[in-house]
């Protein structure tokens, strides 16, 4: 069987649950590799995935034998089929922070369903340790963000709109081997820079800008994300200031990112340090990346837990200062057991364009 799946069900069996529902796209693709719509549904006897008839054929040339998942489609299941599914499972799972309350109420009525019960992300939970597979298509992402930053620092002009960057971004990514961007690209200049999630604008490059180029590809599937802060022409003394105290704290974070490191304290040494210069972290200091550019762990003093191997997540701390200008340094990071491995290698010293 799948082993994806076979984990899932052995910790399902664990909490008393006997069967589950799952309908996030994201969760059925990192489970069985399909990109379609459908429902996948775990029972007593079989996996199934149900879905369009217009997609049958393709969903089955995806799967193997060892998937060992049966493929229908909606329009050939009847209602008692529905109810059979889950007859004798006592607890079944659903995906309680991606189901709508309608969605809910459906599926309780669909397969006459007794005790619907909740699983506490245990698809995503799965999923922040990623396999050797999922490493080397986001390393290739990485590479690829990598590569197209190089070209921005030759393509970037001034007189040039965030807006033409942020589509040379996307051109980029799609002409040199990513399906496209993991989410929209950041390109924020001058006193656009200090809003953390700026929408790129017509604003005109100029000289004495700031420019934060926050951008990420998928690959396969898989997503990156990196940001830089870039200067035009010259860099403000009390800019360094800034900068080298964003970039001191994240290069401290990363030296301490390994197995076993407390994500609240890995926080608290950048908000510290922050507040003892009279600045806020005023947002996450990263999130998981994988098949989402923003999945689990969210890197922040409100979460508790531990790093582990085999997660990917980012290292982003940023200091705005709203009407003037912001700095962030980002970089996608691969945990390990003694240390760390920053997947996004372009330069972080300082980046001035002329």
């Amino acid at each position: 069987m799948n082993e994806r799946i076979r984990w899932i069900r052995n910790n399902l069996k664990s909490q008393n649950i006997q069967g589950m529902i799952i309908s996030n796209p994201t969760n059925i693709k990192y489970l069985t590799n399909i990109d379609a719509e459908g429902i996948l549904l775990l029972t007593l006897r079989e996996n199934i995935y149900i879905t369009d008839e217009r997609y049958i054929e393709k969903v089955k040339k995806i799967l193997t034998i060892d998937d060992e998942i049966i493929v229908t489609s909606f329009r050939d299941l009847s209602y008692e089929d529905y109810e059979n599914y889950f007859l004798f499972c006592e607890n079944v799972g659903f995906e309680e922070n991606y189901v709508t309350y309608s969605n809910y109420k459906e599926i309780m009525h669909k397969y006459k369903i007794n005790n619907l019960v909740e699983t506490e992300w245990i698809v995503e939970k799965q999923r922040q340790i990623k396999d050797q597979d999922e490493i080397s298509y986001i390393r290739k992402a990485c590479e690829i963000t990598d590569n197209c930053f190089s070209h921005l620092l030759k393509y970037i002009k001034k007189g040039m709109t965030e807006k033409q960057i942020s589509d040379e971004i996307e051109k980029f990514f799609k002409e040199n081997g990513a399906s496209g961007v993991s989410f929209p690209s950041i390109v924020a200049s001058g006193e656009n820079s200090a809003i953390p999630h700026a929408t790129p604008t017509d604003r005109k490059i100029q000289s004495g800008d700031v420019i934060t180029i926050d951008m990420g590809c998928v690959y396969n599937g898989y997503c990156s994300d990196m940001t830089r802060t870039i200067f035009v022409d010259f860099v403000q003394e009390y800019m360094k200031k800034v900068y080298d105290l964003v970039l001191k704290n994240q290069m401290i974070v990363t030296s301490e990112m390994r197995e076993g490191a407390n994500i609240k304290t890995l926080s608290k040494i950048v908000e510290g340090n922050f507040k003892m210069n009279d600045y806020d972290l005023v947002h996450a200091l990263g999130h998981g990346v994988g098949l989402e550019v923003h999945e689990g762990p969210i890197i922040s003093e409100k979460n508790e837990k531990t790093l582990k191997a085999g997660m990917v997540v980012t290292n982003e701390p940023g200091i705005y200062l709203p009407g003037e200008y912001g700095v962030r340094i980002e970089d996608t990071i691969l945990i390990g057991e003694n240390d760390s491995e920053v997947l996004t290698k372009s330069s972080k010293n300082y980046c001035i364009l002329s």
